[in-house]
């Protein structure tokens, strides 16, 4: 019906009449907060190109994590940074690793939260590729064995959900066979399944000492370009034994976020990646955005385009935001 009849501005008219018709709601219930872990004690280290974000130790990360959940935070996900790092990254695996440890310190402080653990090689490794190093070139096959040693070692110290985001081939497969094989069937996967070879990480690899001693990571990592391989990827970590999927970045990505998710019943993550936190925080400091209101349309942006969770580091701020 045309206007003059039909007038879509009545739907408008006051805030009352928008929040019942609002289609899309975000609650802090939708958000994981990633978390990263370095060796010591009392360490709150700020990172300054993720502005009121910090490298902690385990004490402190537990700590963190017990305000996020106060405020309604459900879930974190940790990201180590070793003292330590060499070519087969032996610390991800170590039983002693500062994850293993901060999963304890975390769930020893806040029981009820959801610990996921992110299981890579990066952080770990001297030359800063996600997987096992040969004359210059990532070996899959040999890297799995190493990815399925790193979630065990995080599952037995007691991480509630692991997250393989080398974007090896086969991984998801191999993992949930070894956590099946030693009895950790209950333990879900959720696989980065759509991770792009994305120039917003910057700030991630300056807070994680992960960026690659050479080369890059487009051999394992997807081409910005493409999207069907996307709707492949998703679709083989499914068959693989995969319980959440996710896409990585989120913003940039929407498209993507959607097109899986008309792929898939699977539960959607999507993670809203450190560029992307930091490129919105510059905006505001110079005056030029108001962050919060930024902050929470492009969270809603995500969940609308499909995601049913967020990985973000907005999650705490967003959370209390939420609540007034």
């Amino acid at each position: 019906m045309p206007f003059p009849e039909s007038r879509p501005r009545r739907l408008r008219k006051s805030e009352a009449i928008r929040r019942l018709v609002r289609e899309t709601l975000i609650t802090p219930d939708d958000f994981i907060w990633p978390l990263f872990v370095e060796p010591g004690e009392g360490v709150n280290r700020p990172i300054a190109s993720m502005p009121g974000q910090f490298r902690r130790s385990p004490d402190t990360a537990a700590q963190a994590a017990t305000d996020a959940w106060n405020v309604g935070v459900p879930a974190v996900i940790l990201f180590g940074v070793p003292n330590h790092k060499d070519a087969l990254g032996t610390r991800a695996y170590a039983p002693d690793g500062v994850i293993p440890q901060a999963i304890k310190a975390i769930r020893n402080a806040v029981p009820e939260m959801l610990v996921i653990t992110d299981v890579c090689l990066c952080e770990y490794t001297d030359h800063g590729h996600c997987g096992v190093v040969d004359k210059g070139d990532v070996l899959n096959d040999d890297t799995l064995e190493l990815l399925a040693k790193e979630a065990l070692a995080h599952v037995k110290a007691g991480a509630q959900m692991v997250a393989p985001s080398d974007m090896m081939d086969g991984r998801v497969g191999f993992i949930r066979d070894a956590l099946d094989e030693e009895g950790y069937e209950h333990v879900p996967i959720m696989a980065y399944a759509v991770k792009y070879a994305s120039a917003f990480y910057g700030p991630f690899r300056d807070a994680a000492e992960s960026a690659p001693a050479f080369g890059d990571r487009r051999t394992y990592q997807m081409d910005p370009a493409n999207a069907n391989e996307a709707a492949r990827e998703a679709l083989l970590d499914e068959e693989e034994g995969a319980d959440i999927l996710m896409v990585k970045p989120a913003g940039p990505y929407l498209d993507i976020v959607r097109m899986v998710r008309e792929q898939t019943d699977l539960p959607l993550a999507a993670y809203q990646v450190s560029g992307e936190f930091a490129m919105a925080h510059a905006a505001a400091e110079r005056g030029w955005i108001d962050l919060e209101r930024v902050m929470l349309e492009s969270l809603l942006g995500i969940k609308r385009a499909g995601a049913d969770m967020i990985l973000t580091y907005f999650a705490p701020e967003a959370a209390k935001a939420l609540a007034r």
